[in-house]
């Protein structure tokens, strides 16, 4: 008797359908009552969570239709698929405790907002369409103990309901009415009843038992509807215990649904009965209420799983055999006319049906009263929030009784029956898959005390809520499936962000682990090469152009954005980059770009940028190429605002402003003045470049980049719509060593590697209309530039590339540089085939360059004159210039001189970039 009261005062916080109802004493901040074990925690609340009114008004309706065969096998499928189900439930739930919302918790705190939110959603609808289910079930028992026939009544002396659809709609919703004022007055009053309905419904259960074995053969009036011949007898018989009558029950005979119309199949048959198994999570729920919830769930929700199938099936294989089949086909009530005492059933049938109806009209207030407080729908759920003093959320109770009144329209316990069960398939399908993520996702906290499930249970279970679904019906299925992934899509590109833990990020890290594993690096090969970039970036604020444009060029390759910050670890409490992290990820998601970031702490920047370049990437996912902003004089722009103010998400969401006049995010630093020192010296930047290449990366200079209007350039703009008219962009190429001109030509590894990056710029989308011009250097009669501009031109139709091939003369610019090197001319022979020269000269390339860099270096007049000639070939439309940059000197006292010459030639050209490639990155091998 104890646990008896304990039960009961602990069901002032009772959760039913799986849902948890805060007690008033709770609320007030008293203490929580005495814990509850299995029998009173779990058992009962699924019991009758899973007893409705189907056990007492389609039991009979499944025999008759089915017949014992098929009803068994039904039973067993919906009892493999709940049974695969309560394995995950009863993992998920032994593996933290569970709060308000009941799967929708589960699940959104599994697999996140997007798969909780609108599986919330469906659960929600599927608690409103079970709710009518069981109003038009009682509306039926109703008219059914009422009017058997009329004239039947008449002569027994009743009074006989009026009948009809509208009738029919009218005492469901004064039956449903009645349901809204106690949900509204607080679940603690249908709290205090419910262990009397369990009370009641095991003693009707027992009467129906007795009534099989105790009642003698008769014949049973049979209820009148429109839907039947009028000719069909109007009376069935009961037969009492007779294998004859078993024989006529075992197969299945499937006909037309004498309440409305619709012929039955197994499907239909099927998603009646599936409703009598579900409200499997209610004792699961139930978790902080239980002395020992990792061993009260399992026991308990099988335990009463395996209660409930046994009760079914003795019941279809009495009423098979017992009942005429056409008895079982035309009374749903049946049960009632052969018992004992026919007002038990009556009764019983009364207080299930309600207490279903009240539990998941509660159970769907509750939901969406979760759903509001996760913000997940934003300002259309925000009344939702709303509760009394008590707690009571009464506006999401208002909104649930609207939603169920307008399912009531239905008419029919049938006609919606198949909803509701495909609406819970998908809840149980959500349930398992969550389970599945977690186990595949092979996270170190997921260890339920529950250990009886495997991956195995949990596709099986997924599978089969998914196929029958489909039996169910097809376009009921498709369309539950596109709306919940509708919903999917709107939470997550529209709701908020959640600090619940993402399953996707689980699932994602194991399969990048699993397949960087497998990206091996011995296996590379030339003609699979990608651009793996490294940005340096100092400050964003003035490179987000440049980040941008380098989004474009890496393609489908790596993108890592690098920052060195001067300092080091001693002394400091923790380590001060963890602080920038965030705010540089947001930078990445607001300028849409596909990029990793990462940091270090050194005691110089050619150290941080050496670091980056060693531990940046895994595997063979690493940076092949640095790319770094120009060394000049020029005052960096602050483009950060202004870029965000031209895109749809505005400022506030990267650096937001607290007040005008203030300054932005401290994490992005001011630009540098004009006055201020800069953080680097000239031979420190050069040095990188050697460090660089000497690690076997390809190099890449960007100068000018703060002109680059990306909109503008690739027609996004008006203007520059307009001004081209059809025309697109140009990138222009010089693929010669400008400032040595008498190297290795114009077929060589450097050569190749800037139009490769030119080709692969003008695949990207964005850039489909930019043309490719490429600018060969010709001296008159020079032998030697013929034959290498003959190598050139087959080498690009070999390569498949296409670009316009223009000469330029420039005798009058060369002979400035031979003669002030005194006529001297360093010739490279050539191997035969371009493939063998290729091969040999990737070895010899870096120290030829080395030492032409090291002679006598090469006059500014001649420099300035290369810039001319580049300038004045420019066009208009030229978006970005791809210029060959030279190997740095080996000696670090000419590394000043070196910059001065890269800094001459590029000088106000406006975008372009500096290349200098030591990866052979094209093949005409298939």
């Amino acid at each position: 008797m104890t646990q008896w009261f304990n039960w009961l005062r602990s069901h002032l916080q009772v959760q039913v359908e799986g849902f948890e109802f805060t007690a008033l004493g709770q609320l007030a901040g008293r203490p929580a009552g005495p814990k509850l074990g299995v029998m009173f925690g779990v058992v009962i609340p699924t019991l009758l969570s899973m007893f409705s009114v189907v056990v007492f008004l389609r039991v009979g309706f499944v025999v008759g239709q089915a017949g014992l065969y098929h009803s068994i096998a039904m039973f067993m499928v919906a009892y493999f698929i709940i049974t695969m189900t309560v394995l995950s439930v009863c993992a998920i739930s032994t593996n933290g405790a569970l709060h308000a919302g009941g799967a929708y918790y589960m699940i959104s705190r599994a697999l996140g907002p997007e798969f909780g939110g609108s599986i919330g959603i469906m659960f929600f609808l599927a608690s409103v369409c079970a709710c009518a289910l069981y109003i038009l079930g009682l509306v039926e028992a109703v008219l059914s103990s009422d009017c058997l026939t009329e004239d039947a009544a008449v002569a027994a002396g009743h009074q006989v309901l009026p009948s009809g659809y509208w009738w029919c709609l009218l005492y469901g919703t004064i039956l449903l009415f009645l349901c809204f004022i106690v949900c509204l007055v607080g679940a603690h009053i249908y709290a205090k009843a419910t262990f009397l309905i369990f009370i009641i419904v095991m003693a009707v259960l027992a009467s129906v038992f007795i009534s099989f074995f105790v009642l003698e053969p008769t014949a049973v009036i049979l209820p009148d509807t429109f839907h039947v011949n009028n000719t069909s007898p109007a009376t069935a018989n009961y037969t009492g215990v007779r294998l004859r009558t078993l024989e006529g029950n075992l197969f299945s005979h499937y006909t037309v649904d004498y309440t409305t119309g619709d012929l039955m199949s197994f499907a239909t048959v099927f998603a009646v009965l599936f409703n009598g198994c579900t409200g499997i999570m209610a004792g699961s729920n139930m978790s902080g209420d239980l002395k020992n919830p990792s061993y009260s769930i399992p026991r308990g929700t099988l335990a009463a799983v395996l209660v409930t199938f046994i009760i079914y099936n003795l019941i279809s294989l009495l009423s098979a055999l017992t009942c005429d089949r056409y008895l079982l086909q035309r009374d749903y009530s049946f049960l009632g006319d052969i018992n004992v005492w026919p007002p038990m059933v009556t009764v019983g049938i009364y207080s299930s049906a309600m207490s279903a109806a009240m539990s998941s009209l509660i159970g769907a207030s509750r939901i969406l009263y979760a759903l509001s407080k996760d913000n997940l729908f934003g300002v259309f759920l925000a009344l939702a929030k709303k509760t009394s003093r008590s707690g009571n959320p009464w506006v999401s109770v208002l909104i649930s009784w609207l939603f169920v009144q307008v399912v009531l329209f239905a008419g029919k316990l049938n006609t919606i029956a198949g909803i509701v069960t495909i609406f819970f398939l998908l809840v149980y399908a959500a349930v398992n898959l969550a389970c599945l993520a977690l186990e595949w996702a092979s996270a170190p906290n997921f260890r339920p005390s529950f250990r009886f499930f495997t991956w195995h249970t949990c596709t099986l279970g997924i599978l089969g809520c998914l196929v029958m679904m489909f039996l169910i019906s097809p376009i009921y299925a498709f369309a539950s499936i596109v709306f919940m992934l509708l919903l999917l899509m709107l939470i997550h590109y529209l709701g908020p962000c959640s600090n619940w833990g993402y399953i996707s990020q689980a699932l994602i890290f194991h399969q990048v682990r699993k397949y960087l594993l497998m990206l091996d690096a011995r296996k590379d090969h030339v003609k699979f090469w990608r651009l793996q970039v490294l940005l340096m970036v100092a400050n964003p604020r003035s490179s987000t152009r440049l980040m941008s444009f380098v989004n474009d060029l890496k393609k489908s390759g790596l993108y890592v954005l690098g920052h060195v910050k001067l300092g080091s670890l001693d002394g400091l409490p923790s380590d001060p980059m963890q602080s920038y992290y965030d705010s540089w990820l947001s930078l990445v998601d607001h300028l849409k770009i596909k990029a990793f970031v990462n940091f270090t702490l050194a005691d110089s920047v050619r150290h941080g940028v050496r670091n980056l370049l060693f531990i940046s990437g895994f595997g063979g996912m690493r940076p092949n190429t640095l790319i770094l902003g120009f060394y000049d004089d020029c005052i960096p722009q602050d483009n950060l605002c202004s870029d965000l103010l031209l895109s749809d998400e505005g400022v506030d969401a990267v650096c937001p402003i607290i007040n005008s006049g203030q300054h932005l995010s401290p994490f992005f630093p001011d630009v540098r003045g004009a006055e201020e020192p800069k953080e680097l010296r000239e031979e420190e930047y050069v040095s990188i470049i050697a460090d660089a290449l000497k690690m076997g990366k390809n190099v890449i200079l960007a100068r000018y980049f703060n002109q680059f209007d990306r909109q503008e350039v690739l027609g996004l703009g008006k203007g520059f719509r307009d001004h081209q008219k059809v025309k697109g962009p140009f990138i222009d190429v010089w693929p010669l060593n400008l400032l040595q001109p008498g190297s290795l030509g114009y077929v060589n590894i450097s050569s190749l590697f800037l139009l490769q990056l030119a080709s692969v710029l003008q695949e990207v989308r964005a850039w489909k209309q930019a043309s490719l011009r490429l600018f060969l250097c010709v001296e008159a009669g020079g032998r030697l530039q013929e034959e290498e501009e003959l190598r050139l031109r087959s080498m690009l139709k070999e390569l498949r590339i296409s670009a316009q091939v223009q000469k330029v003369a420039w005798d009058n610019v060369v002979r400035l540089h031979w003669q002030r090197r005194g006529g001297e001319e360093d010739l490279v022979e050539y191997p035969q085939t371009d493939e063998e020269r290729l091969r040999q000269q990737s070895d010899k390339d870096d120290s030829v360059q080395t030492r032409l860099s090291d002679a006598s270096p090469t006059p500014d007049e001649y420099i300035c004159a290369v810039n001319s000639l580049i300038f004045r070939h420019s066009s208009p439309q030229t978006a970005v210039r791809f210029l060959h940059l030279p190997h740095p000197p080996s000696e670090a006292r000419r590394y000043r001189v070196y910059l001065h010459q890269v800094d001459l030639l590029s000088r106000d050209l406006g975008p372009t970039l500096l290349i200098h490639g030591i990866t052979p990155v094209v093949t005409t091998d298939l």
